[in-house]
């Protein structure tokens, strides 16, 4: 269990980010078509995890935004925005804001994901939610980076992950 905050008041996840050198857990999530998608369906790619509560709140739409510009200029890298968000919500999202770069996917048929990566809000107010966090993998599923923001409501550390993300 990791402790984080949430405007200064402590709360827990259920668990710790997988630690670096692991393999990846397995996931599946649902796309913004609706379609479940899984770790093997990107294959081959370096992939950046921005892991958020909700692209509804100015925290996460900033990460995102920040995270898609950046990502703009390195094709060689997948960006995967995962938050509890519906799929609908998160399309809508990504078409106001115009941010092409990225897949956003939705924890909306279980928590699995969230409980798998150590993430997941256990109590507080964003109980059930996940935590802010970052997990970098690499072509072959490796983790070569994690950052679990302590404080939910600070955007992570972009040039980090960015940089481990290029590191060949």
């Amino acid at each position: 269990m990791a402790k984080i905050t949430l405007q200064g008041r402590e709360i827990h996840t259920n668990g710790e980010l997988p630690k670096v050198g692991d393999s990846a857990p397995n996931f599946s999530l649902v796309d913004n078509e609706l379609a479940d998608r899984s770790l093997k369906d990107f294959k081959g790619k370096r992939k950046i995890l921005s892991i958020v509560p909700s692209l509804d709140t100015g925290v996460c739409a900033t990460s995102a935004k920040k995270f898609n510009e950046a990502i703009s200029k390195h094709p060689e890298i997948t960006l995967l925005v995962i938050s509890a968000d519906l799929p609908f919500a998160q399309k809508r999202f990504c078409g106001l804001e115009n941010l092409k770069n990225l897949t956003a996917l939705s924890m909306m048929r279980n928590k699995d994901f969230a409980k798998s990566y150590g993430v997941l809000i256990q109590d507080g107010p964003l109980a059930g939610l996940s935590a802010r966090a970052i997990v970098v993998l690499d072509d072959k599923d490796k983790v070569i980076y994690t950052e679990l923001v302590p404080e939910i409501a600070q955007e992570p550390n972009y040039d980090k992950a960015l940089h481990a993300a290029l590191k060949k």
